[in-house]
């Protein structure tokens, strides 16, 4: 089992910046592959960026690919994503996700989600 629980949501004006962040109970972090999807309102919740394990490898959806980074601190069991050059496009719900060994971007394929934490980018 695993709790994840996000943090560091807000307003931001556009072309700023945020950092998430994801905290993870349990002594198995390190065998979760960890995503972030985001949910904008009236829309289905969609794929951000994915992280390996050990955080070697990493993947992004298009339309962040360049101005977010994620990456994870097994020691303390945390999941961060660096979010640079905001647009207003990027309002939404974040969520982190875990499942088990290897990555992917379907959302079916977690297991384990966090409350979200809400980004709102102001024009």
């Amino acid at each position: 089992q695993v709790q994840l629980v996000e943090s560091g949501g807000g307003l931001v004006q556009a072309g700023g910046s945020l950092r998430l962040s994801c905290a993870a109970s349990g002594r198995t972090f390190s065998t979760y592959a960890m995503g972030w999807f985001r949910q904008a309102p009236g829309k289905e919740r969609e794929f951000v960026a994915v992280v390996s394990m050990q955080g070697g490898t990493t993947y992004y959806a298009d339309s962040v690919k360049g101005r977010f980074t994620i990456s994870r601190d097994n020691a303390k069991n945390t999941l961060y994503l660096q979010m640079n050059s905001l647009k207003p496009e990027d309002t939404a719900v974040y969520y982190c996700a875990a499942k088990r060994l290897v990555t992917s971007v379907r959302e079916n394929d977690y297991n384990y989600w966090g409350q979200g934490t809400q980004v709102t980018v102001s024009s």
